[in-house]
């Protein structure tokens, strides 16, 4: 069996984690989001969750009510559109590099390292970003 949530690399409509989070959402509402997953924000720390949210212009609230009411991944983003903000495709591009590259040698990656020695990974230095400890992690990478 697979994991249920899609690597943070998988884009919807060419934006990354997206359908990580919903993922998330609809996992959550079915009592199966995996333990110790989060789900929104965390008081001072800014998750993946809230970088997307930030970067659509939508709150994570009326995310989770719109992916409940159900529709394919595309339909959703397309909601999130028309209800917040569309990137134009160099915001993206600017987004997809800033998060698949978040913890290489910028201000998260005390909190890279922490979570890798958490996860007893602390000798790999072969994950550099947290995207690569998700996908090690979750079993999509050796």
């Amino acid at each position: 069996m697979s994991f249920p949530l899609r690597s943070p690399r998988a884009a919807v409509s060419g934006i990354m984690v997206f359908g990580r989070i919903v993922d998330k959402i609809r996992l959550n509402a079915e009592g199966k989001l995996p333990a110790g997953y989060h789900l929104g924000f965390m008081e001072g720390n800014r998750t993946f969750d809230d970088r997307v949210c930030r970067l659509l212009g939508v709150s994570f609230e009326d995310l989770t009510t719109r992916v409940l009411a159900g529709g394919t991944d595309e339909e959703i983003l397309e909601w999130c559109f028309q209800n917040g903000r569309r990137p134009d495709p160099e915001h993206i591009e600017i987004f997809n590099g800033f998060m698949s590259k978040r913890g290489w040698r910028d201000a998260a990656s005390a909190g890279l390292e922490k979570n890798k020695a958490e996860a007893g990974l602390g000798h790999r230095e072969d994950l550099v970003t947290f995207f690569d400890l998700m996908d090690v992690e979750e079993g999509r990478m050796a």
